[in-house]
Parts: structure tokens; C-alpha cells; sequence
């Protein structure tokens, strides 16, 4: 792998193979599906592996399986609540409130699922994670704009997970100006159109990318990233592969 000035690593940078402990690792299951692992509580601690809104097969893509300590669930519907699918009796997190599991803090808020205030869709939980002393902000099944506290938690994150190519709520100029109001160091666009989904109620990612205009040409398997990685980084925007 090249290096940077000094013998230091990139600000980030992506592996398919071995799990380097010291650093979080985040892969893309398609939808708003994502999982997540980290080390928690120093060099001799165990992994903690999150697992945000897993699917149901129904939707024509392959459920991540194996085993999770947090399960996060934004939304009760089979686009976001297939928890079944995982191993490892892990804690499901699928309400507002704050949590403290296993070295990770978790907040949660409720906000609309539609552009409608919840008429259609009823609410989502937005969830902001610290891991690893990196914020990650979560904006699950978000219908429409957030509310002020709802996006005071979310500013600044260094991590955003944001919906992107939902044609009944949050679609690429909508995410766009979303997050130039939350300012994050990365985007990972998610909640868009991809190859085998069965559902027709999203557009692909590149609305968003004609929005946000700085999204990379390609897409990559894996975003193993850690806290001084981000240094005077702002809105760079990481495209990630279905696993």
C-alpha cells in the first residue's frame, strides 16, 4: 500500500482481505443495510460488529447473515427490520432513547418517515453512533427535512450514512442540501436502486451525484477508516459496493 508524507497513511483507504483491529470497517448490504465493525475499548478488546437495517429477501437482494452484537432498526418495514437474518442473540435497537452497549454510544430520535410528517410512512429513528471517538450519524428511512434537534445531533459528523434515491422521500437534490446542513467529513450514499432490487420506489445514486458533484468514479468493497484518518476532511463522498 502507498503511503503518505512520513511513512503515514492516507486520510482513508480501502482492503478486501484481513481485518486490521485498530480500524473501523464498514460494508454496504444495498438499501440502507450496512455492517459495521469496530474495536471498542483499546488493543486487547474484543470486535463489536453493529449491523444497521437488515432486509428482507423478498426484496430481491441477499440479506448480510453471520453474527451481531447491536442490530439497528429504524423502521418497521421489511426494507429495515429483518433482524431474524443475523446470529449471536444481539441487542435490537428499534426506538428513540440512549444506549450503552459494549463501549458504543447510541442515540436515537424519531423523525418522519415520508414527506408528509409521518402520514404515510409514521417515523423513523435517526441514530447517531460514538465509536472508536468517530461520530456516525444515521438517517435511516428519513422522509423529508430534519427537524433542528434532530440535526443538532447529527452535525458534524465525521461519518454520514444518507439516503439518497427515495422517490417518495430523501432524493438527490434532497440529500444533497441535507448534507451540506450536516457537514460530515464522509458521505456513504445509501437507499438507492441497485442491480436485482425488486422495489421501483428508488432512483440509482447518480441524482445525488449530479448534486453533490464530487463522487468518485468508482465504487469500492470496503471503508476501513479511523479517527485521525479525517483531519481537515469535509464532504467527501465514498461510494461502496454491494456485499
Amino acid at each position: 500500500m502507498n503511503k503518505g508524507k512520513n511513512g503515514t497513511l492516507p486520510y482513508y483507504y480501502f482492503e478486501t482481505n484481513r481485518l486490521n483491529s485498530q480500524l473501523m470497517h464498514i460494508t454496504y448490504h444495498g438499501l440502507s443495510c450496512f455492517k459495521l465493525i469496530a474495536k471498542t475499548a483499546g488493543r486487547g478488546s474484543e470486535d463489536v460488529t453493529i449491523v444497521f437495517a437488515p432486509y428482507d429477501k423478498t426484496l430481491g437482494l441477499r440479506p448480510p447473515q453471520g453474527n451481531a452484537d447491536i442490530v439497528l432498526v429504524p423502521h418497521h418495514d421489511p426494507m429495515f427490520n429483518n433482524s431474524d437474518a443475523l446470529r449471536g442473540n444481539p441487542l435490537i435497537i428499534d426506538r428513540p432513547g440512549e444506549f450503552a452497549v459494549k463501549g458504543v454510544n447510541i442515540v436515537g430520535k424519531d423523525a418522519p418517515a415520508d414527506m408528509r410528517g409521518g402520514e404515510t410512512r409514521g417515523n423513523t429513528v435517526i441514530f447517531a453512533l460514538d465509536v472508536e471517538d468517530l461520530r456516525i450519524a444515521y438517517l435511516g428511512a428519513l422522509g423529508t427535512d430534519l427537524i433542528p434537534s434532530v440535526l443538532d445531533m447529527v452535525a458534524g459528523a465525521d461519518i454520514l450514512l444518507l439516503p439518497v434515491g427515495d422517490k417518495e422521500g430523501i432524493d438527490g437534490k434532497t440529500a444533497e442540501v441535507l448534507a451540506r446542513k450536516i457537514e460530515p467529513k464522509i458521505i456513504i450514499p445509501m437507499q438507492y436502486h441497485v442491480k436485482g432490487l425488486k422495489s421501483t420506489i428508488l432512483h440509482d445514486e447518480q441524482d445525488f451525484c449530479s448534486h453533490i458533484g464530487n463522487c468518485p468514479r468508482t465504487k469500492e468493497d470496503k471503508l476501513i477508516v479511523k479517527k485521525a484518518d479525517l483531519e481537515n476532511k469535509a464532504m467527501e463522498v465514498v461510494l461502496l459496493q454491494v456485499v
